[in-house]
């Protein structure tokens, strides 16, 4: 069984043939999806799809970095009330993005450390969002650094020290497409990089693997993925189900 830690499966992307998405992963064996948010305004989106898929989905709540804008206090407030009427598996995703918008670094990173704050409180993991921004997700994590703590640092695309010092935080690093690109870099270093820190994600409908790299992506491409890894590691693909959904088990509790 694949766990896909990172799907935007709720996006209109997937309006047109969602069931039929749905099914060509659980051909794949991925069975385990979780759903990172953006904003308020995908809030009952992602209620619905887990209301069609209550085995399968499981869902984070949190405010992305590149949706903190003038009213980042409202849409913070917005998710603090949701983590009040029910049960989520993580704080996400949540971070710093500087390829977009530069201006909003100061309440960007005011709005992750409330976060971070918020995931301490009910004890769950964060799942950082990070872009042209490892120094500055860093500092922010250094003065939160504690045993409650813990987390996956989602696309990961850094280098092989910027790997060792998030996972000195107790994040796992999460990987996706980015590992099959002929470019990606981190398949140079990844398997210097133990397993037990390695959680698999799609992303999707962004960052589909080679070969369909540019089109859409979708969770059952979390076999190519799986597949890269095995490679990588020179491992079956078996155990690099069996030990990233044991991974994933480990973050998120279930």
């Amino acid at each position: 069984m694949l766990t896909d830690t990172h799907t935007h499966l709720y996006s209109d992307a997937f309006a047109e043939d969602r069931k039929e998405m749905m099914q060509r992963a659980f051909d794949k064996d991925v069975k385990r999806f979780f759903i990172p948010a953006i904003d308020s305004a995908y809030t009952e989106s992602m209620y619905a799809l887990e209301k069609e898929y209550p085995e399968n989905v499981f869902l984070m709540m949190g405010l992305h970095p590149t949706s903190v804008k003038e009213n980042f206090v409202e849409e913070l407030a917005h998710v603090e009330e949701q983590f009040k009427k029910r049960n989520f598996y993580a704080v996400g995703e949540i971070g710093i993005d500087l390829y977009w918008d530069k201006s909003t670094l100061e309440i960007q990173k005011i709005a992750f450390r409330r976060q971070i704050q918020l995931a301490k409180k009910f004890k769950l993991p964060i799942v950082i969002h990070c872009r042209d921004a490892f120094d500055e997700i860093f500092e922010v994590l250094e003065t939160e650094k504690s045993e409650d703590l813990f987390g996956i640092f989602h696309c990961f695309t850094g280098t092989f020290e910027q790997a060792e010092k998030a996972i000195s935080y107790n994040m796992k690093l999460g990987i996706g497409g980015v590992v099959t690109f002929k470019n990606g870099k981190i398949d140079t270093f990844l398997n210097q990089i133990p397993l037990e820190n390695i959680v698999l994600e799609t992303d999707s409908p962004y960052l589909a693997p080679a070969p369909f790299r540019g089109k859409r992506n979708e969770s059952s491409y979390l076999e190519l993925v799986s597949k890269k890894l095995s490679e990588i590691y020179n491992v079956s693909e078996e155990e690099i189900a069996h030990i990233t959904t044991k991974n994933s088990k480990a973050v998120f509790g279930i």
